[in-house]
């Protein structure tokens, strides 16, 4: 252990606390354990292996080491870039490549199973060379439907609950596959305009929300306060009554 401890000289003494552990790595190697003071390295442990030749009474240093300990604060994990973007990371001038494999889009000139995509792709015979396939679509499906523009984002639940966009005047019907579930908001006051929303979405701007919640005429019922009400002069134009008439009570309230 006193080896062990004396081989450690990338660092002064103090920073070598004390012994916590000796593992048996094989026959006559062993790895003792000291305690690591370094700052910044809370929890690390200093690791020196030492080991003896066959039939031989000299134990000798093979390597020493800073490891990290059950309770050390490490970094987080590397993780490739393109795993790391997030939605909306993509700034003002920065260029995002999407890679060749991208299982989100098909190559344009193979036919998919959306007739509205072969007809944008081949507009005046010059198709895009890549288009969306079926597992990028249901991807932006669920993304969209799972997020602020579908049935559960709290403007939606807090609306109406007739107050949806497909039954709304400014719903703008996606084309293909995902016409029959979403479409874009074009009413300037919502706050959805110009978005990707559900046909359950729903707001407080929908076109019909003033007309639907007004009660129809007939439900509407007259009520008078007579507490309140006071006899005052109606004036009337010469000649409508004769002079003397008294005059008729006006009631308000």
């Amino acid at each position: 252990m006193d080896l062990a401890r004396a081989a450690i000289t990338e660092v002064d003494a103090a920073d070598v606390g004390e012994h916590l552990d000796a593992v048996a790595e094989a026959d006559r190697v062993v790895t003792h354990f000291f305690e690591c003071h370094l700052a910044g390295y809370r929890g690390w442990r200093w690791a020196v292996t030492v080991t003896r030749v066959p039939r031989s009474k000299q134990v000798t240093v093979c390597e020493t080491v800073l490891l990290p300990g059950p309770d050390a604060l490490l970094a987080l994990g590397w993780v490739p870039w393109e795993e790391r973007l997030q939605p909306g990371d993509l700034g003002v001038g920065d260029l995002l490549p999407t890679p060749s494999d991208d299982d989100r889009l098909a190559p344009g000139y193979m036919l998919s199973d959306d007739p509205a995509v072969e007809e944008v792709s081949w507009e005046l015979g010059l198709g895009r060379s890549r288009v969306m396939s079926r597992e990028g679509r249901s991807e932006t499906a669920q993304r969209w439907y799972d997020g602020d523009h579908g049935p559960d984002a709290p403007i939606s639940t807090a609306a109406p609950r007739t107050a949806r966009c497909g039954s709304c005047g400014f719903y703008l019907p996606l084309a293909g596959a995902l016409r029959q579930a979403f479409g874009v908001c074009g009413n300037l006051y919502a706050p959805d305009d110009g978005r990707a929303v559900s046909g359950d979405h729903g707001c407080g701007a929908h076109s019909e929300a003033t007309r639907a919640a007004e009660p129809p005429v007939d439900e509407l019922s007259t009520v008078y306060d007579d507490s309140e009400v006071e006899a005052v002069a109606v004036s009337r134009a010469p000649g409508s009554v004769e002079v003397g008439e008294p005059a008729e009570p006006y009631g308000h309230g």
